[in-house]
């Protein structure tokens, strides 16, 4: 039997990466202060996640101003789509075969 686990993608072991790509595939862009208030995390704990997917090149990030204000948003890449397809295809694809 085929290791069980092998399919899937490493870097969505985080329940806050898979929590923050779970609301970019179905949203075109999201603020740092929105994704932080609805995953309930810090500043420091959401950005080192928010790294982890960018340098994976899994999420863009979009920095600019509304009015005289810092604005960051995120919008998840057509690499980052196909990975996390990927890895929820393989989660379903593990349920079923155990």
């Amino acid at each position: 039997m085929k290791n069980p686990i092998a399919d899937l993608n490493k870097i969505f072991d985080s329940r806050i990466r898979l929590g923050v790509m779970s609301m970019l595939v179905v949203n075109d862009e999201i603020g740092f202060n929105d994704l932080k208030q609805m995953l309930e995390l810090t500043d420091g704990n959401l950005a080192s996640h928010l790294n982890t997917l960018e340098q994976a090149e899994f999420i863009k990030v979009h920095k600019g101003f509304i009015g005289r204000k810092t604005s960051t948003t995120y919008s998840i890449t057509e690499l980052g789509k196909q990975a996390f397809k990927a890895h929820l295809d393989a989660l379903e694809k593990m349920i079923k075969k155990l």
